[in-house]
């Protein structure tokens, strides 16, 4: 064996002892345990089942990744299911909404199912339960029989047609299917047990009554199954072998159990729900309503606002699948919830954009320079490398002029001792050029600063060999040529919320609105960046990660900012 040969295979033999010695999280160690148990791995088959009523968020993404990476893993289906129970919330926008973004973290569904195409096995199941006296209509109110459900610590109160008869029941039923009810008059209740410490058992509301318009099923149905009925039911008709959702569905797992007993033959599948600690993300809120609220009420421009824990606001923003991939990873599967560092999300980002994002200079707050000494007329290019993480990314050329654009903060008239950029007799190297020493300024009217003048050394120019070349400068400044120069906007977007725990708060959360977490700004970029596209990603050096936004056109470009090169909010905790 040649000795090339012989390396990689080295490798190859590595790597999988290194996956191999990978340890499995406990949702692994379930299934592993099943197969060793005599579980046939060709019935495996996972289920990711959003409500269509609003878009994904960074909750999801953890459940997402989660099923859809056991699929991979065990090479087994995944169904894509909307639980598309309730009408009056439900929307097409929203379904195709979860399938683009699930599609762009890099994941494919088996199947595309509904639990609207269960409807009538969902209802003619009801009829058997009440059939066999296991459930009954209910003429009270949502609000009489939460009070009579009590509290766990003491046993609830049967309602007063708990006794009715199966005859009386299956009338009733089909009367509120036939849309001869007022809404909120009947619900059709499980008959489980009234005294049990688990409250999910105590008789449960199986449908209620919606006169709604369905987006899928029109207006054939007036009762609509609530998700406790429907969601197992789904599974089992699937054939989906775990069903794996978060936490806080853990004290459902008995009524899952129970309703499954009720249609369970034998010979099928059994499916089993296990639970794993949701993604709680501080700063940020995941429940659908508060960010419907947000939407509602203007606070962001739609669903895809950058600041928004969407995932559809996240790919607008600049975020990667792969960096969120791998903040899931990192984050890893537990058994119980705990609270996750927004940081920890974007170093992630931050690392994967450092090894993919080419390198520009772009000014976002300019102020102009005049090199009075460099020839009126004159242009030339300097080179500059695309992305120092990655050499195969090449070079570029850069034009270089009399007049640039440079930060308006990198330049003060009288700077402190350690103010390394650019001041009255100072020098600094504009970066891939020349060395620049500031003379005078001009100013308005206000006295706010509109020129700089500087002079350059002609032999500094980096690259060139001379000695002026070599010599060493304590700061190094973007620029941006001023005839060569792109107008563009650049958003500046920072944490939506300047509370650690805003989802804590109930009506009051939008009191913790980050007021500067956008910030408009016109700047001018190089010329390289003229047939940029939506989506594309950079580092504008020295000031952060950005992304081109869809609402760029070919005359302006519009950049959102991913994240900063540095944890700046590290420094604001730590004061």
């Amino acid at each position: 064996m040649k000795k090339k040969e012989k390396d990689v295979n080295l490798h190859i033999n590595f790597s999988l002892m290194e996956e191999e010695k990978k340890p499995l999280n406990f949702l692994e160690q379930i299934i592993e345990d099943d197969l060793a148990a005599g579980f046939p791995k060709q019935n495996l088959r996972f289920r990711f089942p959003p409500e269509p009523n609003g878009y994904l968020h960074i909750g999801h993404t953890k459940a997402i990744w989660i099923n859809f990476g056991l699929s991979e893993k065990y090479h087994a289906p995944v169904n894509l299911r909307f639980d598309d129970t309730n009408p009056a919330k439900e929307a097409q926008e929203y379904v195709d909404a979860i399938k683009r973004d699930i599609e762009w973290l890099g994941y494919h569904w088996n199947k595309e199912c509904y639990a609207s195409d269960y409807f009538r096995q969902l209802y003619d199941w009801a009829e058997k339960l009440v059939k066999e006296g296991k459930a009954y209509v209910d003429d009270q109110s949502s609000e009489e029989i939460n009070e009579q459900r009590k509290t766990p610590f003491e046993d609830g109160i049967e309602s007063p047609f708990r006794s009715r008869s199966v005859e009386e029941n299956l009338s009733l039923l089909r009367k509120m299917k036939a849309g001869e009810f007022e809404e909120g008059t009947h619900v059709l209740r499980a008959k489980i047990d009234m005294k049990s410490p688990n409250m999910h058992m105590r008789d449960p509301v199986m449908y209620r009554i919606l006169h709604k318009h369905h987006q899928r099923t029109g207006n054939e149905w007036h009762i609509y199954p609530m998700y406790d009925w429907t969601h197992g039911e789904s599974d089992y008709i699937e054939h989906v072998s775990h069903s794996l959702c978060s936490l806080e569905f853990e004290n459902h797992r008995p009524l899952y159990e129970w309703f499954l007993d009720q249609v369970y033959e034998d010979g099928n599948v059994k499916n089993k729900q296990r639970e794993f600690a949701r993604l709680n993300v501080n700063y940020t809120i995941t429940s659908k309503r508060k960010l419907l609220r947000l939407v509602e009420g203007n606070h962001v421009s739609g669903w895809d606002d950058p600041r928004m824990p969407t995932i559809s606001g996240m790919r607008r923003r600049g975020y990667t699948p792969e960096a969120i991939k791998d903040f899931l990873e990192r984050v890893g599967v537990a058994k119980r919830d705990n609270l996750i560092d927004v940081a920890l999300l974007e170093f992630t980002v931050r690392d994967h954009l450092n090894k993919i994002a080419p390198r520009v200079m772009v000014v976002i707050d300019p102020v102009k320079v005049v090199i009075t000494n460099y020839p009126e007329g004159k242009e030339e290019y300097v080179t500059v490398e695309n992305n120092p993480e990655n050499l195969e990314a090449g070079n570029r050329e850069v034009p270089f002029s009399r007049e640039l654009y440079i930060e308006r903060e990198d330049f003060m008239e009288e700077a402190p001792k350690k103010f390394f950029r650019l001041s009255i007799g100072k020098e600094v190297r504009l970066k891939g050029a020349y060395i620049v020493k500031a003379e005078s300024v001009e100013k308005n009217s206000d006295g706010k600063i509109q020129t700089i003048f500087c002079t350059y050394d002609e032999e500094s120019r980096s690259g060139s060999g001379t000695e002026a070349s070599q010599r060493k400068v304590k700061g190094t400044l973007h620029w941006v040529s001023t005839p060569h120069a792109l107008p563009v906007e650049v958003r500046i977007y920072d944490r939506l919320f300047n509370e650690e725990a805003p989802d804590s708060h109930e009506e009051d959360y939008l009191n913790f609105l980050n007021s500067d977490s956008l910030k408009i700004m016109q700047g001018f970029a190089e010329p390289s960046m003229k047939n940029a596209q939506a989506g594309d990603k950079y580092q504008f050096q020295r000031l952060g990660y950005f992304a081109v936004d869809n609402d760029s056109t070919s005359d302006k470009l519009v950049f959102n900012r991913t994240v900063t090169l540095k944890d700046t909010w590290a420094k604001i905790a730590n004061k």
